[in-house]
């Protein structure tokens, strides 16, 4: 008989759920071993209760998500908590909607992600029915080199607009382009947009590209973050293309506590 894993985590759990009242009245002050046939006769009540009840696997995987679900979230607000001046405040990141915001949305992206450049539309209708959001954005280029050009180009186009509003123009542009992105790409925008070429080549051999780039990843591996698109909403990491129905909510959620304000 052979259980992978998972099974196995189960039906142990199953056993000691099936014998309280022996778990309680028993307690062993020496370490107890078992023959090879009482192990045999342990495996064979396992495997006949666990057929009689076959839903207590599912109850105990239930279980274990939840639990794993609720890990990941405390591992999230730590992190959040304890990086929260390089994630919501970074000298390095690009501020777009209102700087004074009373809830930050941050988005950690890939300028090869599919599901990025279907969440951007999220991210701009946010910024259009929510005045008082204060939106960051974070290049995070995970998807190969060509994502990793493409994001020292941005790099360098958001240290000429202290503004934002040209980066928002070259996201937009290259986001939301057909193709994969990468230097030339990303480097046409910026020329399009009417940027300083001469700058911007001078820029993207700089320090600051490079060490911008390293804060997204720090971020990401305290977060145990390693896709796009990623947020950080309040206090809450939220994973993937939601939706902006979801992120209104976690946005509200950070506001004021409530799905709806």
């Amino acid at each position: 008989m052979t259980f992978n894993i998972r099974t196995l985590a189960a039906a142990a759990l199953a056993f000691a759920l099936a014998t309280p009242a022996q778990a309680q009245t028993t307690a062993p002050t020496t370490a107890q071993t078992f023959t090879p046939d009482q192990r045999g006769e342990i495996e064979k009540i396992m495997r006949e209760y666990l057929l009689s009840n076959p839903q207590l696997l599912q109850d105990v995987m239930a279980e274990l998500e939840k639990r794993q679900a609720q890990a990941e979230t405390e591992k999230h607000r730590a992190a959040i908590k304890e990086h929260a001046e390089i994630i919501f405040d970074s000298p390095r990141q690009v501020t777009l909607g209102n700087p004074k915001g009373d809830v930050t949305f941050v988005e950690l992206f890939d300028y090869n992600c599919g599901y990025c450049k279907r969440a951007m539309a999220d991210m701009l209708d946010l910024m259009k029915v929510d005045p008082k959001i204060k939106v960051v954005l974070k290049e995070f280029p995970v998807l190969g080199e060509g994502s990793t050009q493409a994001a020292q180009v941005a790099v360098a186009v958001r240290m000429q607009d202290k503004t934002g509003k040209k980066y928002l123009e070259f996201h937009q542009k290259l986001l939301g382009g057909r193709g994969s992105a990468d230097k030339a790409r990303a480097i046409a925008v910026a020329k399009e947009i009417g940027l300083d070429m001469a700058r911007l080549e001078k820029d993207m051999a700089s320090d600051e590209v490079k060490n911008t780039l390293a804060e997204s990843f720090k971020i990401a591996e305290a977060m145990g973050l390693n896709g796009t698109p990623s947020y950080v909403i309040g206090n809450e990491a939220v994973i993937g293309a939601v939706g902006l129905a979801t992120l209104k909510e976690k946005v509200n959620m950070a506001r004021c506590g409530q799905a709806t304000c």
